[in-house]
């Protein structure tokens, strides 16, 4: 199987049927939804193909340019809180956001592939993804006048919103002071076709950003770093003998090392790891090339359904295949969704 050729037609499935899901291209093409996987990982850093941030059952939704509108078909599958905040962001195009609950302001800041995130005046404003500039201009000031769905109130800025990215509304900048001309709040490419801001609209006072942390100004003189002779820097904060310390590896886990090393196989990235617990990025060589597969290895008497659920979603939003290393036995539930998702999903138990 030629990489290349393979690329090719991903692309070709994704130009005929729009956004899709891993183990729908992986159907299409006949091919091991093992390998479809990688492929899309290789042309996600190749920046040849956009993945959503959307899950659906855990896994994202592949598209190419100009296919960004077609993720509103999949909004049933947000979180139901996210799902309400994207149908009130559709239905009045651009929410002032201190105007919204606070659970709609968290969800605003998660539905990535719907909401921008924008600064005006300096207060924050969300707008629909395929609405540009004039709409946004013509809905802050013109006939439409500014969006209010409901009378102001008092939020803690604390739930949504940490405390020191609040500006200060009566405080006086000093004319020295340089301020960023723009933050970003959330990025988005825009297709082609769509709409895009100019520079000198950028910097005008209703100026689009794209990042959801707000200016925050300096409340004093920063001092200067010092600088040691040895050129370590000197932080002031830390205190001697706090530093944290690396956290060494447990029997179980050096155990797995060793399982993994015997077998020929290559950790290229370790994750995270607890006493009973260890996680890292395996590589395997295959008759089509080298395929990586986030492994999860456990110490426990039985393996659950619930436990394979997690480790495959955890895995597919990276997204790689999923090698599960174990030292129990396995559920019978567990064993059927094992089967299931062969594919995708492998087990394999260390002698104990």
């Amino acid at each position: 199987m030629n990489p290349e050729e393979t690329y090719e037609k991903i692309i070709g499935v994704l130009r005929e049927k729009g956004p899709s899901l891993p183990i729908n291209l992986a159907k299409a093409l006949s091919i091991s939804s093992l390998f479809i996987s990688a492929f899309l990982s290789e042309l996600t850093n190749q920046k040849r193909i956009k993945v959503s941030s959307l899950k659906v059952g855990g896994s994202p939704l592949y598209y190419l340019d100009g296919q960004h509108e077609k993720l509103e078909d999949y909004h049933k599958y947000l979180h139901p809180r996210e799902a309400e905040a994207y149908l009130l962001l559709r239905e009045h195009r651009v929410l002032k956001d201190r105007d919204q609950d606070p659970v709609v302001r968290v969800a605003l800041r998660a539905i990535k592939d719907f909401s921008i995130g924008f600064r005006n005046n300096e207060e924050v404003y969300w707008r629909y993804f395929n609405i540009g500039q004039n709409e946004v201009d013509e809905i802050l000031n013109g006939s439409k006048g500014e969006i209010k769905l409901k009378e102001k109130e008092v939020i803690p800025e604390k739930e949504v919103i940490p405390e020191k990215e609040v500006i200060p509304e009566k405080e006086v900048i000093p004319e020295k002071e340089v301020i960023p001309e723009k933050e970003v709040i959330q990025e988005e490419e825009a297709d082609s076709n769509e709409e895009t801001i100019s520079e000198t609209e950028i910097v005008s006072e209703k100026e689009l950003v794209i990042d959801e942390e707000e200016v925050v100004k300096p409340e004093r003189e920063v001092r200067p770093i010092e600088v040691k002779l040895d050129n370590k820097f000197n932080n002031p904060l830390i205190i001697e003998g706090t530093k944290k310390k690396e956290k060494p590896k447990s029997e179980f886990a050096q155990k797995v090392i060793d399982f993994i090393d015997d077998r020929g196989l290559n950790i290229i990235e370790e994750k995270d790891h607890k006493a009973k617990e260890y996680n890292c990025i395996v590589e395997i060589k295959s008759e089509l090339g080298t395929i990586n597969f986030f492994t999860q290895a456990k110490d426990k008497k039985t393996i659950t359904e619930g436990d394979f659920k997690k480790l495959l979603s955890r895995a597919q939003s990276i997204p790689l295949p999923a090698f599960m290393i174990y030292t129990g036995e396995i559920s019978k539930k567990a064993k059927d969704y094992l089967k299931g998702y062969s594919s995708v999903l492998k087990a394999k138990r260390i002698p104990s």
